[in-house]
């Protein structure tokens, strides 16, 4: 099989041709595969593809404002050791016994090659990705505790996203392929929406992308909808049993799309005498 074309999305997942050969060539480097891309455009969802097309596990570290390098790696339950050690309940002097790979060091521990999420990379302290920069080069590390080392068996396809809350650092940009999520044409997207509808009536389907669309052309807002949210609203609409002519003048189901209090309150307009939101709701035409 050509080395370049691995990957060719899943049917549950729809990827731009651009997209597949960035994942392609990642995998044939062994370099980590950079993902940006407005919010709900399927960053994180695209490495369970990828997972899903190699046949392969994944496994996925989820990045918090906490989190440290170390912990992907291994961590030393030293907790543990020192219970066992007051109630001899086991050999202590077994270190290995006390130490705990992390999601890092379980791509490394296997004999097959596995999909490696580290998702949200930005979350964690700006020196997190540096701190990376041996382990994702040499596919490697050392366990000072035990004095053993650590080697990727089959190096991983590690996918990493970032959502931009954090400029990332010029030595860790070096080592991946970058590939940033354009949000969809209207054309692209009916494809994407039809992986999650695939019965859902043409013109109802139609004319909900279309109003999607016009709902994000609209200049003042803060947060524009993305892919989940339309996919939460039509799954709205099909649940309620909407007709296509309601979508030409209103919005139903506002709050499936827009998530931010200043944006809902411009589109459906002033809370209404009382505290009840779109008492002054105005038509969604008038955005047209």
């Amino acid at each position: 099989m050509n080395r370049f074309s691995r990957y060719g999305g899943t049917k549950s997942y729809i990827a731009s041709k651009a997209l597949q050969n960035d994942v392609n060539v990642a995998i044939a480097l062994g370099r980590p595969l950079l993902i940006k891309g407005e919010p709900g455009t399927g960053k994180t969802l695209l490495a369970a593809s990828v997972a899903e097309a190699l046949e392969t596990e994944l496994l996925t570290w989820t990045i918090k404002s906490s989190t440290k390098a170390q912990d992907g790696l291994y961590v030393y339950d030293t907790v543990q050791r020192l219970n066992d050690a007051r109630f001899g309940d086991n050999d202590i002097s077994d270190i290995k016994q006390y130490i705990k790979l992390g999601k890092l060091g379980q791509s490394f521990n296997t004999d097959r090659q596995v999909v490696l999420l580290i998702d949200e990379i930005d979350k964690a302290d700006i020196e997190f990705p540096n701190d990376l920069l041996t382990e994702l080069d040499q596919m490697q590390f050392y366990i000072p505790e035990t004095g053993e080392t650590v080697a990727a068996r089959r190096r991983p396809v590690v996918i990493i996203t970032s959502n931009s809350e954090k400029e990332l650092p010029d030595a860790f940009l070096r080592r991946c392929v970058f590939h940033y999520i354009a949000f969809p044409e209207p054309a692209f997207m009916e494809d994407i929406v039809r992986v999650h509808f695939p019965d859902l009536e043409t013109q109802l389907l139609q004319e909900g992308i279309k109003a999607f669309y016009r709902l994000r052309e609209i200049d003042e807002l803060r947060k524009k909808p993305s892919t989940s949210e339309l996919i939460d609203w039509l799954r709205a609409l099909v649940a309620s049993s909407t007709k296509t002519k309601e979508l030409a003048q209103d919005l139903p189901f506002l709050g499936a799309l827009l998530k931010n209090e200043q944006d809902y309150h411009r589109v459906a307009g002033p809370p209404a005498a009382g505290g009840n939101a779109g008492g002054g709701r105005r038509s969604f035409a008038a955005f047209r």
